[in-house]
């Protein structure tokens, strides 16, 4: 069936100038945060004020058994509301101001990676129920002061607050899939590889290859240039100090690819990002999907010769053919500006369409020690805002193997 051109039309200057004007209107709302920081030291003060009230008491002996449980319940409230000012402060600001540039630090927190209004709308639900949880824990601890009119509407509003928690989180499934939809739809000239499906529909075991055929896969995995294969399930997860098991396991089941997002393991050499790297490749390839492995700097190479021969644009739009592409290596070797421009150029066209896969001995946050130029900080921008960063701490497992034979000797 002929399908039917859309004729698309730029919207006039005045439309773009008032709709500039109207999104920086979002900035008032950056002394609310402020607000709300000066709020965290006002529960900061009344912390301290019970704590040390609680303890003038117990050493004067004038402390019954029920007033310390609800001297202590008093404290726990307090944390549990300046914890959801925390929530506020850092999730709203990130979600409806601007977004906090703090991809790579080992404190970031897990739910900042992926936030937006939906997740913090349940998660501030979350710990409102928390909170009321505590205040009628007071009322029936302290209920021989407490009137049964109290007791009562204090069940009740608790009850009512799990509950609304509960539809909130129901219906946040299905508005994040109309979303998911409908970012789809919008990029629907540029298709994945793989159906929209459901991510876990879309993972594909190793040993389930069978029913698309073992050619198949192979032919994908040789296409993909592999340095060698290696698969997840045979990284030594002993080895790092400090790897997030969850994280890669989750990334395992390929969900990034089907979102179209990026990852990027960070960590010293021999730690094994490039393992994990191809274990995803591999993993992704035995589900049907195109992928493309090359170091940083034989990316740098492709691009500056399909820059050299005019074709620069042919060149990234025929990688779209891949779902996964994976830059290994970055920060072995420094580049100029030019080549940071190439790179700049690769991460923009693959920005929300396809899944970009970087390993670095180096966090985002000083990649400007490795591309010169002002494109340095514009890459890492696009890269990192729909990103898993997995960072590795750990000593070179290569040398560790390659001194261990001379340790048992006793040399």
């Amino acid at each position: 069936m002929p399908t039917v051109p859309t004729v698309s039309r730029d919207p006039s200057p005045t439309t773009t100038t008032l709709g500039y004007a109207l999104f920086a209107t979002r900035w008032l709302q950056a002394p609310l945060y402020f607000g709300l920081v000066a709020a965290q030291g006002v529960y900061v003060y009344k912390f301290f004020n019970e704590l040390w009230t609680l303890v003038l008491r117990c050493v004067t002996g004038r402390a019954t058994e029920t007033y310390v449980m609800l001297a202590v319940l008093k404290l726990v409230d307090v944390v549990m509301i300046a914890n959801l000012l925390i929530m506020v402060i850092v999730g709203g600001y990130e979600t409806f101001v601007s977004r906090i540039g703090l991809q790579g630090h080992r404190d970031q927190p897990e739910w900042l990676s992926h936030v937006n209004s939906n997740v913090l709308k349940v998660k501030l639900a979350t710990a409102i129920v928390g909170i009321s949880s505590v205040h009628l824990l007071q009322m029936f601890v302290d209920v021989h002061h407490t009137p049964r009119h109290s007791l009562l509407w204090g069940t009740v509003i608790h009850m009512a607050f799990i509950a609304s928690a509960a539809i909130l989180a129901y219906m946040s499934g299905p508005m994040a899939a109309r979303a998911e939809r409908g970012h789809r739809q919008t990029h629907r000239e540029h298709p994945p590889e793989a159906p929209a499906e459901d991510p876990e529909e879309v993972f594909v075991p190793a040993q389930a290859t069978a029913r698309e055929g073992e050619t198949g896969v192979e032919e994908r995995v040789r296409a993909a240039g592999f340095p060698a294969r290696k698969l997840l399930e045979d990284f030594d997860c002993d080895h790092p100090r400090s790897f997030d098991r969850e994280t890669v396991a989750r990334l395992g089941k390929l969900d990034f690819v089907a979102a179209r997002r990026n990852v990027v393991f960070v960590g010293p050499p021999g730690t094994g990002k490039t393992h994990l790297a191809v274990g995803l490749g591999v993993r992704a390839c035995q589900a049907g999907h195109a992928v493309l492995f090359a170091t940083a700097a034989e990316w740098a190479a492709r691009l500056a010769g399909a820059q050299d021969a005019g074709r620069l644009a042919e060149e990234l739009a025929g990688l779209d053919d891949h779902a996964v592409l994976i830059v290994d290596e970055v920060g072995y070797t420094p580049f100029d500006a030019e080549t940071a421009a190439l790179f700049f150029q690769l991460v923009a066209h693959r920005y929300e369409r396809a899944a970009l896969i970087v390993t670095s001995d180096r966090p985002l946050g000083r990649w400007d020690e490795i591309f010169g130029g002002p494109s340095a900080l514009a890459m890492v921008d696009r890269l990192a805002h729909h990103a898993e960063v997995v960072r590795i701490d750990g000593d070179s497992y290569r040398m560790h193997r390659a001194t261990s034979p001379w340790a048992d000797r006793g040399c």
